[in-house]
Formats: structure tokens, sequence, C-alpha cells
């Protein structure tokens, strides 16, 4: 086995506590990553508990199969974007499913990697998909960067970033083109808006958040995954989503609020109020410091 990437899975125990992990279950981890919560998972459920990991980027299942190659036939990983999870799990014959799991957040392959374009912290190339170019990916960050208008990148930022200064920063992108790298950027945005003494989080940030989420599509695929959750559920089956910030978690905890109402609700809500990493695990792993994890029950 090769050198895998440190990995901590966020919320791990909430996770397992909430998808009631036991002997003999089938789980879906639509969004694999490094393995950690599907190891969790298939040790929880042993002997005989069975497992698809699904993710779209084709080095995190190739880490993930090391990490889970012990576990032999009991493990199935399919490359596949989140809302083609949902087929996947049907296609492979293990539906209905005990539980569902969705980890939206990136993993430190893709931010500690320069070369994906997803950190801001060295320069690399401005790409930011999460698997290889195929059909499933029209645009580019580069294309968005250079090409796409001031008003344009204006409204990306405030709709998929929430960043207020939107479109001073806009302005100063396009006053900088051509911009080559993820470091380029990054100060583009800080000349920009500057750095506010005490600020927890980089200027950049928001601005990095919005490309990712457009050039992987990352919202309509969350709210298409969540819409075919409960046809792959057995009555009882569990659903658990962890996001990362306001946009993920307000989809979920809407589809949640309106699948959970009515006369025939399809899912029972089990997370009253979203629940947030304590404190030690945010010592141990700042990056869960963002983390919300909702769950419900399918009825």
């Amino acid at each position: 086995m090769t050198s895998l990437p440190t990995h901590l899975p966020v919320m791990l125990d909430e996770a397992l506590d909430l998808l009631n992990v036991g002997p003999g279950g089938r789980y879906l981890d639509a969004t694999v990553g490094l393995g950690g919560h599907a190891e969790a998972i298939l040790r929880a459920s042993a002997p005989d508990g069975q497992l698809l990991g699904t993710d779209a980027d084709p080095d995190a299942l190739g880490l993930s199969a090391e990490r889970l190659e012990r576990f032999g036939e009991r493990v199935l990983l399919r490359r596949s974007w989140l809302d083609a999870s949902a087929r996947t799990a049907t296609e492979a014959g293990l539906t209905p499913l005990d539980g569902v799991l969705c980890d939206l957040g990136l993993s430190s392959l893709q931010l500690d990697r320069p070369e994906r374009g997803f950190s801001f912290q060295a320069a690399g190339p401005l790409d930011m998909r999460l698997g290889p170019a195929d059909q499933a990916q029209t645009v580019t960050a580069e294309e968005i960067v250079n090409q796409w208008s001031a008003e344009d990148l204006a409204n990306l930022l405030y709709d998929y970033g929430e960043e207020r200064r939107s479109r001073r920063i806009a302005r100063a992108i396009v006053r900088s083109r051509p911009i080559q790298t993820t470091t380029e950027l990054a100060q583009c945005v800080v000349d920009a808006v500057g750095i506010r003494p005490g600020a927890r989080l980089h200027p950049a940030t928001r601005v990095f958040q919005a490309i990712r989420l457009e050039v992987n599509r990352e919202l309509e695929r969350l709210a298409a995954f969540l819409a075919q959750a409960r046809g792959i559920l057995r009555i009882g089956g569990r659903l658990v989503v962890i996001a990362f910030h306001s946009l993920e978690d307000r989809i979920v905890k809407q589809f949640l609020r309106d699948q959970s109402s009515g006369s025939q609700p399809a899912f029972r809500t089990l997370t009253r109020r979203v629940l947030r990493p304590s404190a030690d695990e945010i010592e141990r792993n700042p990056r869960a410091r963002s983390a919300r994890l909702r769950a419900a029950e399918a009825v």
C-alpha cells in the first residue's frame, strides 16, 4: 500500500450514530473521498454489511480503494457524480439501502495539491474540477476568470460566494486579465479589498468557493441528489448530509423541511437543529470548523 494522505473524517461519531449503522446493512457513501467515513461504516457493519462508495474524483477513488481493500467484496467503488449516485446504487443491485451519507467538503487530496487549483495557498492552474475533463463539465475556472463579463462575475460571486464586495472584486479581475494561477487570482482579490486585521477568512475564500461551485455545478447536483434519496432508501433508512457553507446547508434544510411535512411525509427529521463539530474536533481538525450536519429517516 502506498502512503495515504492524512485524513480525518468530519463528525464521524455523529454520522455513524445517525446512520444507525449495524451488521448486514447496505450503505451508500455518495462522496467517498479518501474513504474515512466509509472505513468506519464498514467496520461498524461487520461482518456482512455492504457499502457502495461513489465519487467524481478518480484520484480519490484510487486512494480510497487502497484504504478499503481489506474489506474485499463488502465494498464497491464507482466513479459517479453526486447526482448520479442513486442510479449507480440501483444498477449495483444494493437498493433499498439502510443508509446514505453525503459529505460535501473538499478532501486534503484536493486542497493540498496545488495542481488541482482549489487552494490559493500555493500557485496552481485555474482548474477547480472535481473530476477530469468530460462531458459533464463544460466550463473551467480559467474560462470564468478570464472570459466572463464583470456583471456575470459579480453575480456569481454574490450568489454563490455570498460576497458583499462582489462588484469591486469582479471589476478588479477584469482589469487584471489574463490571470493564470490561483495565487494571481487571490492577490487580485487582496489588492481589490485588502485584508482586515483579525479576519478569520482570507478575502479570496468566497471567490474560490463561488467559482468552484459553478465549475462543478455542485448546488444543482446536491438538489438532484436529495430529490432521489428517498427512492433508494428502505422505510427506516437514514440520510445524513454534512455541508460546509450556508448555501449547501440551506438546500438541505429546506429539502428536509419540505419532505417531513404534509399529510404524506417522505422523511422524519432526526436533527431538530443543525449539528456542529465539537470544540475538541475543531482543535484536532481545523477544517471541520464550518461543518453542519443534518439527518432524517425515511418513512
